[in-house]
């Protein structure tokens, strides 16, 4: 099996590091090319990128070497929020199949142009949304697209921590979209999937106690949909950090619960399901489902953007979807009033 040369561009991206971690866990996928360091030039709001040790072995190539190198098949970008669709776009001029981390920038057109031109290139484009190769997750959507749980009226969901200190505050202070738009994406990205477009999205955007009305990061956006109603949740004051993040999902014939959404220490993750009858295979009642433990977030991911630039696999999330998320992120996050 070949491997695909792939470089990484940036590590001021939150989710560098881990990037990183997971290419290096593939060597059967990929061969790293090399890495660029865009603490020399990137200049927009970061939270990350001043610890290196992950990176130690590789090489360090400047931007220009990067966007020079004939033998690079594909990038990971991993520059920080508002720098990422711009450097994807350079790397999309160069017919470069892609992972690109999140959000989608604060500019709809500027991203549009990136998907258009991936489609036309034919171009696998991968969005870093760190939920997409959680088993949990992907038994949710399925639960809800099958009706496991029949007809859904609400889901509840949260990407709540305490991580981050005094430092982060100052950084979600930097985005006028604040915690909701640099968190509540993996959430939405999730909830699109699962449900499709809503009717209607309410932002309420606040600061926590005690922090400066411009730091929004106690967030909430309430999604309507005809017969449901969906709330996000975003918060960076609150105490058990991201341990004590949870999903609900109500329906007609049944409920889904987990908490924690996601963890890494060999132990799997649980989820409650109860059913007022038999569905899907489930007798009625309440049954507790253990999803195998990961080794990290996207080493799943990974894996399916070697299949898909291999022609083995499609994207299991398309163009369309992926604009979807950044609609409704930015409405969520207060940038844009729904349509």
């Amino acid at each position: 099996m070949k491997k695909i040369r792939i470089a990484q561009i940036g590590v001021c991206h939150e989710h560098a590091l881990g990037k990183i971690i997971s290419l290096k866990r593939l060597p059967d996928y990929f061969e790293i090319v090399g890495v660029v360091d865009d603490n020399t030039f990137s200049k927009t709001p970061k939270f990350a990128g001043d610890y290196l040790v992950p990176y130690e072995g590789l090489k360090f190539l400047t931007l220009e070497e990067a966007l020079n190198d004939p033998t690079i098949e594909a990038v990971t970008v991993e520059v920080p929020n508002n720098d990422l669709v711009p450097m994807a776009i350079r790397c999309m001029e160069r017919n470069w199949p892609m992972h690109l981390d999140k959000p989608a920038g604060e500019d709809p057109v500027l991203y549009r142009k990136l998907l258009d031109g991936c489609r036309e290139r034919n171009l696998p484009l991968q969005m870093g949304f760190m939920f997409r190769g959680n088993p949990a997750f992907r038994f949710c959507i399925e639960a809800i697209r099958s009706k496991l749980i029949g007809e859904v009226f609400e889901i509840e969901a949260d990407m709540n921590h305490c991580y981050g200190g005094e430092e982060y505050q100052e950084y979600i202070g930097k985005f006028s979209g604040g915690i909701m738009y640099n968190l509540g994406c993996h959430l939405i990205d999730f909830v699109a999937a699962a449900m499709g477009r809503p009717e209607a999205v309410t932002p309420f955007l606040k600061s926590a106690p005690g922090d400066r009305d411009s730091i929004r990061n106690n967030c909430m956006a309430v999604l309507e949909y005809p017969h449901a109603i969906v709330t996000l949740r975003a918060c960076s004051r609150t105490p058990g950090n991201i341990e004590k993040r949870r999903i609900r999902i109500a329906g007609t014939g049944g409920v889904i619960e987990f908490s924690p959404v996601e963890r890494f220490d060999g132990k799997p993750v649980e989820v409650m399901l109860l059913l007022a009858k038999d569905a899907n295979g489930f007798p009625a009642g309440t049954h507790t489902l253990r999803f195998p433990p990961q080794a990290d977030r996207y080493e799943e991911q990974l894996i399916e953007l070697a299949k898909m630039i291999r022609g083995e696999m499609k994207n299991p999330y398309s163009y369309e979807h992926d604009y979807l998320v950044e609609e409704i992120t930015l409405a969520a996050s207060g940038y844009t009033k729904w349509r």
